[in-house]
């Protein structure tokens, strides 16, 4: 069995991931976390199986497979320009 969340995460700053092909305007992108359930006998477990971020174009969007520890950092450094 598998679990989505979906998020949004925000910048202030134009985002650029080592995934993209090119740096994303500043704005509010979708992020969908998908994780396998493994159930055990005293507890469930969650193991993280893909982080995708939709990019939304004219006309069509596309899902793009991320590295979650590097959208934190880009997050993480977009807060510090702000303040």
């Amino acid at each position: 069995m598998i679990r989505t969340t979906r998020s949004q995460v925000t910048f202030s700053g134009p985002l650029m991931l080592p995934e993209l092909d090119a740096p994303l305007p500043p704005g509010t992108y979708d992020v969908d976390t998908d994780e396998e359930v493994i159930e055990g006998n005293e507890r469930t477990v969650y193991l993280r199986i893909a982080t995708v971020i939709y990019v939304r174009g004219v006309g069509s969007t596309r899902t793009v497979t991320i590295n979650p520890s590097v959208l934190a950092a880009a997050l993480q450094r977009d807060a510090g320009h702000r303040g």
